[in-house]
C-alpha cells in the first residue's frame, strides 16, 4: 500500500498485484482518514465505489441529492463539477468498468443511470451486502480484490454482451484518443447512422460524440496534470486551439484547465491506475482518424 499525499489529501492507496481476468475492469483499493471536499472529475468509464469501513463516503451529485455508501454512476460522472465526495474513516475498492462490459456487470444499462449516481444495492440486491461483508471480512487488499474480480467475472459472463458493432465503434473511439470522425463511424460498420447513435447510447450510456469528447478529455486532462502546458496539450490532443480545450474542460469539470490540474482526483491516478496513466502518456503526438482501428478497450 502506498501513501498519496497531495496538499492537504493523504490517502492510502492499494493496487492488485495482476490485472482483472476481465477484459475492461481494472480496480484500486483506498483508505482515508478524512476525505475532504473531493471534486469526482468526469473518466470515460462506468464507476463501482464498494465500500466497506467503519466510515461511510458520501456523495453529493445533485443540488439536494445525496448518496451514502456503495455506489454505481455512469460515464462522465461529475460533469460540469456536479458531483463531490467526503467522509471519514473511508475504505472502499473503487472499480472502473469500460462501458462495453459494464451493461453485463451491472444488470442495466449505464443509460438507465441517468447521469445519476446510484446505490448499487438497487442493481445487485441481497449481493451487494453479501460482497460488503465479505470485503471487511477480508485480511488483505489482494484478498478483497480477488473478491471483486471474481463477482465481475462471474457477472460478466452471466450478462448480454452489446451489439459488436457498438463495441467496435467504443475501440475506434479509444484507438483514436477521441480524435475520430463520428460521421463515418456508421458506414464503417455497415450500419445506418440513426440505428449506430440510438444502439451507442442505449447500451453503453452516452453517445458517440459525447464519448469522443470525453475520451479526448480524459487524455488532454491527465497530460495538464503531468504538467504539459495548455497550448501543446491543446495542439496535440485535437482541440481546434487553447480556448477550445479551455471550455471543454469547464465543461466536464466546472473549473480552468489550471486548476483541473491540480484535482487529487486526477493526481493520484499515477499511483492507482498507472498502466491507464501510462498509455496516456505514453501515446505521443495526436493520432489521425484512422488510428482508432487498434482493437483496445478502457
Amino acid at each position: 500500500m502506498r501513501t498519496f499525499v497531495h496538499g492537504e489529501a493523504v490517502w492510502e492507496v492499494a493496487c492488485p498485484t495482476r490485472p482483472s481476468r476481465v477484459r475492461g475492469a481494472t480496480m484500486a483499493g483506498f483508505r482515508v482518514r478524512d476525505l475532504g471536499a473531493l471534486r469526482m472529475v468526469p473518466h470515460p468509464a462506468v464507476t463501482l465505489i464498494l465500500e466497506f469501513g467503519d466510515g461511510s463516503p458520501v456523495v453529493d451529485h445533485a443540488p439536494g441529492r445525496r448518496q451514502r455508501g456503495s455506489i454505481v454512476a455512469g460515464p462522465g460522472l461529475g460533469s460540469a463539477g456536479a458531483v463531490w465526495a467526503r467522509g471519514e474513516k473511508v475504505e472502499c475498492v473503487q472499480v472502473r468498468l469500460s462501458p462495453v462490459i459494464a451493461r453485463a456487470v451491472l444488470g442495466v444499462s449505464p443509460a438507465e443511470l441517468d447521469d445519476a449516481v446510484a446505490p448499487i444495492a438497487d442493481l445487485w440486491g441481497r449481493e451487494a451486502s453479501r460482497i460488503r461483508e465479505r470485503l471487511a471480512e477480508a485480511s488483505s487488499w489482494q484478498e478483497r480484490f480477488a473478491l471483486v474480480d471474481a463477482l465481475i467475472a462471474r457477472r460478466r459472463a452471466a450478462g448480454p454482451p452489446v451489439d459488436g458493432e457498438v463495441a467496435w465503434a467504443w475501440r475506434r473511439i479509444v484507438g483514436g484518443r477521441g480524435v475520430v470522425r463520428i460521421d463515418a463511424l456508421a458506414g464503417e460498420t455497415g450500419w445506418s447512422r440513426k440505428r449506430l447513435w440510438s444502439r451507442f447510447r442505449a447500451q453503453l450510456g452516452l453517445p458517440p460524440k459525447r464519448a469522443a469528447k470525453l475520451v479526448r478529455f480524459d487524455h488532454a486532462a491527465h497530460r495538464l496534470v503531468a504538467g504539459e502546458g495548455a497550448a501543446l496539450v491543446a495542439a496535440d490532443a485535437g482541440y481546434a486551439d487553447q480556448s477550445h480545450l479551455h471550455r471543454d474542460v469547464m465543461a466536464f469539470t466546472g473549473a480552468t484547465p489550471a486548476t483541473v490540474a491540480g484535482e487529487p482526483f486526477l493526481a493520484v491516478d499515477p499511483i492507482a491506475w498507472a498502466a491507464h496513466v501510462a498509455e496516456v502518456l505514453g501515446s505521443g503526438r495526436r493520432p489521425s482518424p484512422e488510428a482508432g482501428a487498434q482493437d483496445r478497450t478502457i
